[in-house]
């Protein structure tokens, strides 16, 4: 099944260097989700009547994202800044980064999970080795028919292998877009709930740029990958984790 999928998404795909404008639309917040420098740069911010978040436009079907990201500075105790990749329905896919915010000088929490035909549970969390609100930084999710690799500034943290071959399911046929919301969760943000939103710091702000899609864009039915117009590196679809980057995985492991 597998080499038939390569062979059906290895054609073309879309390559997208991001602009706001044309590949967001802001969902929800009223008004406090922001499109600015004529579409290079996204904000999110949350109060206490609301947070705000956004959508793409498009669907796709496998493909490397890559985000930069300058998270909620400060005390961000209590917020979360999620950002995912999710199909629709009651047996939906998605693939999550969720950014857990904390008090000043403690380090935010890297959430991540995997869902499948409606199932989670595949949780695993990260101390970053930075400090993720003085300066934009890369998350990235390489999705392709055999792993799911979760990327920060190029480093691999976690990879989730189609072992469908066991009874796993892996997200596959579902079409999914991306997803992004800054909201208040002090019921289990941060210490499980016991550290709570302190709303004399609001407004809350994160900051997204630089948004780049090399994926499969699924539209009607199908996929911008079925094509026979000559591969243009779509070396994604096969991509696995070679000895230095296995080495970077344990690497952050160890650390977070």
């Amino acid at each position: 099944m597998l080499p038939l999928l390569l062979s059906i998404f290895s054609s073309m795909a879309a390559i997208a260097s991001g602009n706001f404008y044309r590949d967001f639309d802001i969902t929800w917040g009223d008004g406090r989700g922001k499109i600015l420098n004529n579409g290079d740069l996204l904000t999110l911010s949350l109060d206490k009547a609301s947070g705000s978040g956004f959508q793409s436009k498009n669907e796709y079907m496998f493909g490397k994202i890559d985000t930069q990201l300058k998270l909620v500075p400060g005390n961000s105790a209590g917020t979360v800044t999620a950002y995912y990749l999710s199909s629709k329905g009651s047996t939906w896919d998605e693939i999550d980064f969720e950014f857990l915010g904390n008090l000043s000088g403690d380090p935010y929490i890297l959430h991540t999970n995997v869902f499948s035909q409606g199932k989670g549970n595949r949780e695993q969390q990260f101390y970053l080795w930075f400090d993720p609100t003085t300066d934009f930084h890369t998350y990235s999710i390489l999705w392709n028919p055999q792993r799911i690799i979760f990327s920060v500034d190029g480093t691999p943290i976690r990879e989730f292998k189609n072992l469908e071959s066991n009874g796993v399911p892996f997200p596959k046929n579902q079409p999914m877009r991306i997803y992004s919301s800054l909201w208040n969760a002090d019921d289990w943000a941060t210490r499980g709930g016991l550290v709570k939103t302190d709303w004399t710091q609001a407004p809350f702000t994160a900051s997204y740029r630089n948004f780049n899609a090399d994926a499969c864009i699924w539209s009607n039915g199908a996929s911008s990958c079925n094509s026979n117009s000559p591969s243009t590196g779509n070396g994604w679809l096969s991509q696995e984790l070679d000895t230095t980057s296995q080495e970077r995985l344990q690497w952050c492991k160890k650390i977070t």
